[in-house]
């Protein structure tokens, strides 16, 4: 099983100097690649990243753009990992763009890297650095002092040095053996979860779990940060003489004010990023390690995102990262994800009676089931319909992948399997469907290892 462990890394200034510049490579490389794919694509031919990288090798410490003011090839100073890696990236990116766009997906071209956008990090490989203890071996800088020990036993097969905001991670992929990487569970209920803004999950137990919603708590300085920065960049750029958009290319002159704005205005945006990321991690773990079945629901992030008055809030909570945290840690713990279709009335479903509500309406969080007179909280009953789903998907996992009757009449499911299967609902071929495409008669139990 691949796992990566992200340590922090207490850098010297002339280490963190290297990884800068390192960094830069990597992204001017990219750059480079990027323009001459374009540029042989544009003209009919067709242009793969090993024949790239044989020219660029054949130009790099000759070539006048890749020389220094006195003429010398500075791609010497920086080890070639950080300026052979983004061929294999690029051609990775490529490719994923192509299936995408095969399977009907929504597919970006790879773009361009920007200084001071783009993620700054550059590749290292396995044979390239050693650990030892609370320190790494580094090329072209020797030993590196780090937070903590690499916490997995098992063959490394690279690693990573990035930065967010001031502080540099080396991030190492380690391959450990399924006995070491796996988890032993303390629970084997099966739980359904509810997504949701005002609570980040719902249990079908009625537990509610609130979200820290770091963004929200940390909005009025965020605003306040980002004004300083915004008025220290039209000073710097009526200095300059410069009136409406910059020109490309143009560079403003060094302010130490401005670099101290946009680094606090960076270590704001981390602050958030690793609230978020610590909260989605321990609750993923929690729900993994004490469920032998969970099921959520296949929502359309993307979609969601769209509404101007919840984008901020969704993001906020996190709702892709809690799926694929969920997805990777679900392997570890060997827990059954279940996922419901899209269209599955989780919320419109009385738990007791099964009869559907089709005048609720989002802003209604509470209701009563007309045919049966049960209350219902929005947000628990959905969970609590989520959990029959998954009880009836995970019952029928041994007749993988036949179809089996649905546990609560008009469902649709997919069980991704803890080996970490493509998430995708698969639908019954010859199944009817409602005016919202959701199939009323049966259920397709799916799975990539049988």
């Amino acid at each position: 099983m691949l796992l990566a462990h992200r340590i922090r890394i207490d850098a010297t200034a002339a280490q963190r100097d290297y990884f800068a510049r390192a960094a830069g490579t990597a992204r001017r490389v990219w750059n480079w690649a990027l323009a001459e794919w374009n540029r042989q694509t544009a003209v009919g031919l067709r242009p793969n990243a090993m024949a790239l990288k044989k020219a660029f090798n054949r130009i790099k410490y000759s070539d006048p753009e890749w020389l220094d003011a006195d003429g010398k090839p500075w791609l010497r100073a920086i080890h070639r990992d950080a300026h052979a890696q983004p061929f294999a990236n690029l051609a990775k990116a490529w490719r994923r763009y192509f299936e995408q766009r095969r399977a009907g997906q929504l597919a970006h071209v790879p773009r361009f890297k920007k200084k001071g956008r783009s993620a700054e990090s550059f590749y290292l490989a396995n044979d390239k650095f050693r650990l030892e203890g609370r320190s790494a071996v580094l090329p072209k800088v020797g030993r590196v002092a780090l937070r903590e020990t690499l916490r997995w036993s098992g063959k490394i097969m690279g690693a990573s040095v990035s930065r967010e905001a001031s502080h540099w991670y080396l991030v190492v992929q380690v391959d450990v053996p399924d006995h070491l990487a796996r988890r032993p569970r303390t629970g084997d209920a099966v739980t359904g979860v509810d997504l949701g803004v005002t609570s980040a999950a719902t249990l079908s137990s009625g537990e509610k779990i609130a979200a820290p919603r770091p963004l929200k708590a940390a909005l009025r300085r965020l605003r306040v940060r980002s004004r300083r920065q915004s008025r220290k960049l039209e000073a710097a750029k009526a200095a300059a003489g410069i009136v409406g958009h910059i020109v490309k290319g143009t560079r403003l002159p060094a302010s130490k004010n401005r670099t101290k704005g946009a680094l606090a205005l960076a270590r704001l945006q981390a602050r958030i990023a690793r609230v978020r990321r610590d909260f989605t991690h321990k609750l993923t773990t929690r729900l993994c390690r004490e469920n032998q079945a969970l099921a959520i629901e296949d929502l359309n992030v993307r979609g969601m995102l769209a509404n101007a008055r919840l984008a901020r809030a969704i993001a906020d909570v996190g709702f892709y990262e809690f799926r694929r945290q969920l997805t990777y840690e679900s392997e570890r713990y060997g827990t059954q994800i279940v996922l419901a279709d899209r269209w599955y009335p989780s919320s419109k479903l009385c738990s007791g009676c099964g009869t559907r509500n089709a005048e609720l309406a989002l802003g209604d969080r509470a209701w009563t089931c007309a045919a049966c007179g049960a209350q219902h909280d929005r947000d628990v009953n959905a969970a609590i319909n989520l959990q029959r789903l998954a009880t009836g998907a995970f019952a029928a996992r041994t007749a993988l992948p036949e179809a089996s009757q649905a546990v609560t009449r008009g469902t649709a499911a997919g069980l991704m399997p803890a080996g970490g299967g493509e998430v995708t609902p698969v639908r019954h071929e010859h199944g009817q469907q409602d005016g919202l495409g959701q199939e009323e008669n049966a259920v397709h139990i799916c799975t990539r290892n049988r």
